[in-house]
């Protein structure tokens, strides 16, 4: 009988080893009762916690896999605008610093959709509510943000139709041309205004800029004044309070409600806005808290349309592991100088040389400092002086007796640090 038992004890090699465990536990105790069913009770669990271990990393790697994936298949390439680029690549501006980087964002308009809640669906067409040109210096130590107005009057160039139809060179109010020929036309028009070689654009629609407030729990501001705005889906009261997203997105479209109704009041609104957003986002650690981040990461690329250089998470990614370190006192929101339109002046015009030395800076990546409009009012000699700067808006202060060879122009503007209950 006990041969038996040690015939089939194991693997023929191990059984002289096993009848000699047998033997000596046997010999230690005389009870013929030795370890093994323990030893092998222990080395079964192990065996079990190794392979639930490994099951427990290979379910949070496949997780982690297609959370990945499926962030990444949020986000949408614009090939045609790649393609219209690159036919067009000859007459497209050199880069000058080799390290900055200079994207334009665009703030779709369309009605169509999801969107037509927000005004009459005619047939889909696209407009750039908003258009800023974010100038990430080369040492990642300071962002510039420079608003493009929408009624800002421009060269247009030759641009192709969705249907490749080609349009005529015109000068025409700015956001005429992403009607015409969509990115690339309008990263085309900005090239030929500002000189500025564009890398990469992004295009980011009104239900997304909605979720990615939502995804911050909200955004503070403060009202000087009660707001109603049917048009804007907006009723607020005064004072300082948090806005969702479908109340952010009335807020920064208002126009006639808040403020003067101007569309200069308009883009600083957007501008300290944004600010207001990227203070959230650095301040409350989302960048650093996954089960936060994820949200914001969902609704940011379900928002954004990029070009094929942008277009992956791992772009983006890179893109902004570059700019964590940046104090938000260096993340500075400003407009083109500009004044109304000597023909019409309901559309405006560049003031220059002012505008064409703004460009200059951002080309070569020269530092620009921004301080609120009242300041500047003040650097300039007060607001009679302003009044008699022929209704110029953003023109940099005087800084040519500061001290220094090269002093740096200061424009209206806010950073995203400021808190603006306080100005």
């Amino acid at each position: 009988m006990d041969a038996d038992v040690s015939e089939s004890g194991g693997p023929p090699d191990d059984s002289d080893d096993s009848a000699a465990g047998q033997g000596a536990s046997q010999a230690g105790d005389g009870s013929g009762a030795g370890p093994e069913p323990l030893a092998g009770h222990r080395h079964h669990w192990l065996r079990w916690t190794a392979l639930g271990v490994s099951l427990v990393v290979l379910v949070a790697a496949g997780g982690g896999w297609w959370l990945y994936r499926k962030l990444d298949g949020n986000i949408r390439t614009d090939t045609s605008a790649a393609a219209e680029l690159k036919a067009y690549e000859r007459e497209r501006p050199a880069t000058v610093v080799h390290d900055a980087e200079n994207i334009l964002l665009i703030g779709s308009d369309s009605r169509a959709g999801d969107n037509r809640e927000y005004g009459r669906d005619d047939g889909g067409s696209q407009r750039s509510d908003t258009t800023i040109l974010l100038h990430l210096a080369a040492d990642r130590k300071s962002v510039t943000a420079m608003s493009l107005p929408r009624d800002l009057m421009v060269q247009i160039p030759v641009c192709h139709t969705a249907g490749g139809k080609a349009t005529k060179k015109q000068f025409a109010q700015f956001n005429w041309a992403f009607e015409f020929g969509g990115t690339a036309c309008t990263v085309r028009t900005v090239e030929k205004l500002t000189g500025v070689r564009i890398d990469h654009q992004m295009v980011v629609d009104f239900n997304g800029f909605k979720d990615m407030v939502d995804a911050v729990d909200g955004v503070e501001v403060c009202l000087k004044k009660p707001v109603d705005d049917p048009d804007a889906h907006l009723k607020l009261p005064a004072g300082r309070q948090k806005l969702d997203g479908e109340q952010a997105l009335g807020y920064v479209r208002a126009r006639k409600s808040i403020g003067n109704g101007s569309d200069t009041e308009r883009m600083d609104r957007q501008q300290q806005f944004l600010g207001a957003l990227v203070n959230k986002v650095q301040s409350n650690g989302v960048l650093l808290n996954p089960t936060r981040l994820y949200p914001v990461l969902d609704a940011a690329t379900k928002a954004l349309t990029t070009d094929p250089g942008l277009d992956t998470l791992k772009d983006l990614y890179e893109l902004v592991r570059g700019l964590r370190e940046v104090p938000t006192d260096k993340v500075q929101f400003l407009t083109v100088p500009r004044q109304p339109y000597a023909a019409d002046p309901n559309r405006d015009e560049l003031v220059q040389p002012d505008a064409d030395r703004l460009f200059k800076r951002l080309r070569e990546d020269a530092p620009v400092a921004v301080v609120p409009a009242d300041r500047l009012k003040n650097d300039k000699g007060g607001a009679d002086d302003n009044e008699k700067n022929n209704g110029k808006d953003n023109a940099p202060a005087d800084t040519s007796g500061a001290a220094g060879p090269s002093p740096t122009p200061t424009y209206s503007g806010n950073n995203a640090a400021a808190d603006l209950c306080k100005q």
